[in-house]
């Protein structure tokens, strides 16, 4: 006999356990809770560095492929100003035919939808024998540095023997309702620290200073003076933002020795990380001014071409909404950085206009839809594997 969930009810358990990143709080031991009456076989993937230990989840149904993959995670960004809140962060309350809390949009409601449509997929079924296997992924690093969690669990399932077919990301990809946009790629995120000598001095005596901060806004003014591409038939332009200035200098009668800008550029699948340093330290160079920068890349740009897993899962959304979602590769990283080397990945998730935000919370009525959404989406790509 199946063993049916109610979305709202698992994904309220799951707000309950405050998992801010890296922290766990018995989240994942809610949602195993819930995925072993099922039949799912759960195994934790505990990885550490000199940092912090994380705590990941594999479940999987079924011996046999194809393997649909459902990914996600359980950590969450802190809450702020607690007393900002209408309601405590952590306590799940509803109202006005909403469910609050911290995660209820990023990314606890979708897990539980997932949940929930794998209970009532399984019970639309009966007796008949699953034509392959279903897996979850979940980790607790998503929202922190991303080292110990969905990038070593799947260099280790791939080790194993492990091959998906298809992977859905439950993340928030509607920018304000249900049925908005689909997922089908993400811009790659590079960091820059740039960097400019001098000579520190008294500004009364300039000609015994250097100082280094006109210098610096020189190489900004070459970094910023043109577009870096005009996107693409998936990406919007590629785009440069400094996102700080420093020289340290409390006073206002001394000429620093040093200034420096942090930068982050997010880029369409026209540049490549490395063609993409190359470029901007093209444009550094010209403008002639010694300098030094420091590159940190967070993730490559992909995109996972439109075609039949795309085609599903936008079937399913109109299905269930009546809109045809748009197919975008807007907004930050996720974890789909990692999984698109191991299969076709989309995502698709809740509305996203109050995540990371105060009072985040999600209507009732779109995990319901949620959850029939994943169901049909199941229910598709399991007929045409049987096919």
């Amino acid at each position: 006999m199946t063993t049916s969930i109610d979305a709202v009810e698992l994904a309220r358990a799951l707000i309950r356990c405050p998992s801010v990143t890296p922290e766990d709080a018995g989240a994942l031991d809610v949602l195993e809770g819930a995925l072993r009456p099922l039949g799912f076989h759960c195994r934790r993937l505990p990885f550490s560095d000199a940092v912090d230990r994380v705590d990941n989840l594999y479940a999987r149904l079924g011996d046999a492929a194809p393997v649909f993959c459902f990914a996600g995670h359980t950590d969450v960004v802190p809450v702020g100003d607690e007393a900002a809140w209408s309601v405590a962060p952590f306590a799940a309350e509803i109202a006005d035919g909403f469910l609050y809390g911290r995660g209820a949009v990023d990314m606890k409601g979708a897990l539980a939808a997932f949940g929930a449509a794998v209970a009532a997929f399984l019970e639309g079924r009966g007796e008949e024998e699953l034509p392959g296997s279903i897996a979850l992924l979940v980790t607790g690093d998503e929202e922190g540095r991303s080292v110990n969690g969905t990038a070593k669990a799947l260099e280790q399932l791939t080790r194993e023997g492990e091959r998906f077919a298809a992977c859905l990301v439950g993340e928030p990809t509607n920018p304000k309702a249900l049925g908005e946009m689909i997922k089908i790629g993400r811009r790659g995120s590079l960091n820059g620290r740039l960097a400019v000598g001098g000579v520190q001095g008294h500004t009364a005596y300039p000609d015994l200073a250097d100082n280094p901060i006109p210098k610096l806004l020189t190489l900004l003014d070459a970094l910023l003076g043109a577009p870096l591409d005009r996107g693409s038939e998936h990406f919007p332009p590629s785009h440069l933002e400094i996102t700080t200035l420093d020289v340290g200098n409390p006073a206002t009668n001394v000429i620093p020795g040093r200034a420096e800008a942090a930068f982050n550029v997010r880029f369409g699948d026209g540049f490549t990380a490395a063609s993409l340093e190359k470029l901007l330290r093209e444009r550094l160079d010209a403008g002639g001014v010694a300098y030094t920068l420091e590159i940190a890349v967070t993730g490559e740009a992909f995109l996972t071409e439109p075609g039949p897993l795309t085609d599903l899962v936008a079937a399913a959304v109109t299905q269930v909404t009546g809109k045809a979602p748009a197919l975008g590769t807007t907004g930050g990283t996720s974890d789909a950085r990692f999984l698109k080397d191991v299969a076709p990945v989309v995502e698709f998730g809740l509305a996203g206009s109050t995540m990371h935000k105060t009072d985040e919370r999600v209507a009732l009525a779109d995990l319901e839809a949620l959850t029939e959404i994943y169901r049909t989406v199941l229910d598709a790509f399991f007929d045409a594997s049987n096919q």
